[in-house]
């Protein structure tokens, strides 16, 4: 398996759910490039950390925002601040419930939860890594881990309910135009 395998060590499930198999199968460099222009629209403050979409799959997805001072919590330690974290985690959460099969359209998060571990390492990058472990029909759930380089050492892991934002029939659509009611 490569690094960039989704089931390799560096890479692997956060879950042991046998399912994840199924989801492993990459997106194409379209479906990627998508997901990520919406995702970067619509949420600006991802672009204004940094972040990048590193790599996605159905359902699971990972990002890194690149060290930067200007985000440093205690300028004595040099770490990134936690919200940078916090962000981070709900961004890549995020992605990974807009890369999931049941295809959303968008989605709002409405509950996040992260236990912080330990603080980043001074100067270094964070990594977030996403699974949309079960999506039902108006809410998607996502476990997702933050780390600066080893997966098994966590500096955060969250567990979150996403919305997911779905596409509306054409009839519907049609029907709510403003014009047809006049």
């Amino acid at each position: 398996m490569t690094e960039s395998d989704p089931r390799s060590d560096a890479a692997r499930p956060i879950s042991a759910d046998p399912r994840t198999e199924a989801r492993s199968t990459p997106l194409s460099a379209d479906q990627v490039a998508e997901i990520g222009r919406r995702f970067m629209e619509r949420v600006r403050w991802n672009s204004e950390l940094g972040m990048k979409l590193e790599s996605l799959f159905a359902g699971v997805a990972e990002m890194r925002v690149p060290f930067d001072p200007r985000f440093v919590g205690d300028p004595q330690s040099g770490v990134l601040h936690g919200g940078v974290v916090t962000a981070l985690l709900d961004g890549c959460s995020g992605a990974a419930v807009m890369s999931h099969p049941t295809g959303a359209a968008g989605t709002s998060t409405l509950d996040l939860r992260i236990d912080y571990m330990r603080p980043a390492k001074p100067g270094a990058d964070i990594v977030a890594r996403a699974e949309c472990y079960k999506a039902t029909r108006h809410v998607a759930f996502v476990r997702s881990v933050a780390h600066d380089g080893d997966i098994d050492d966590p500096i955060a892991t969250a567990a979150g309910a996403f919305v997911l934002e779905r596409p509306r029939p054409a009839a519907k659509a049609a029907a709510a135009k403003p014009e047809d009611k006049a």
